[in-house]
């Protein structure tokens, strides 16, 4: 385990590892825990009771924040002819052309979401090798794939805080909520907004218990640990 510095020490020092905390209080000290010099993303970290090796206990969805996340999101869009015309038109920091295409075979990723139409799949596709690992590959189920005229509100909606959650292997859930800058109030409705869409993203297949833990922190700071019943009410 890497040692630890003496304000992240400092900083767990205020967190009781024993207690599982209010929604109110954990979200009172993950900004009380802040001890870095640039304004760190805000996390929410959950454990599930699903099994992901099977292809029915899959959780995965989208989710538009109502405060956003409180950073500037470059969004990249696969068309052409009109839809790029859309596309650049709605705000797309970037249109993948041929030679876009090229760069991004090279290793380029200087982007936070990537969007395509469905005729420009079949170029994507050799990607997937980049874009997947990264978080980044355009997808039906996640709602990156989409035709021509949709490409304005798909945009809008990356820029203005859309969450892409998905489990992975170890049955558990990451997704940002915000930046530490942001009020109580705005970090609380976001975690909110997160917390419900877990939910109703459920699998019919888990069984028994389906929040186990849930843990809030700042990028930099110690996780502290909700209490899950009163979080999901």
């Amino acid at each position: 385990m890497p040692k630890r510095g003496r304000k992240y020490l400092a900083a767990a020092a205020k967190v009781d590892r024993d207690k599982f905390y209010s929604r109110e209080e954990a979200i009172k000290l993950v900004k009380e825990t802040v001890y870095t010099n640039f304004d760190p993303t805000v996390e929410v970290h959950f454990r599930l009771g699903v099994d992901p090796r099977h292809a029915d206990q899959q959780v995965r969805d989208v989710v538009l924040l109502p405060h956003g996340l409180g950073k500037t999101v470059r969004v990249l869009v696969f068309a052409e002819g009109e839809d790029a015309r859309l596309a650049e038109e709605a705000g797309a920091d970037f249109i993948a052309d041929d030679e876009m295409v090229k760069k991004i075979q090279g290793g380029w990723t200087d982007f936070d979401v990537a969007i395509a139409v469905p005729q420009m799949m079949g170029k994507v596709g050799r990607l997937g090798r980049i874009l997947g690992p990264r978080g980044l590959m355009p997808n039906p189920k996640a709602g990156t794939v989409a035709p021509g005229p949709d490409l304005p509100r798909l945009i809008e909606e990356a820029k203005a805080g859309r969450v892409e959650f998905r489990v992975d292997r170890t049955s558990n859930v990451h997704a940002p909520i915000g930046k530490a800058s942001f009020t109580e109030e705005q970090l609380r409705e976001n975690l909110q907004t997160v917390i419900d869409a877990i939910k109703r993203a459920r699998p019919s297949a888990a069984k028994g218990t389906y929040i186990r833990r849930l843990t809030v922190a700042n990028a930099m700071g110690p996780g502290i640990r909700l209490d899950v019943i009163e979080a999901t009410l």
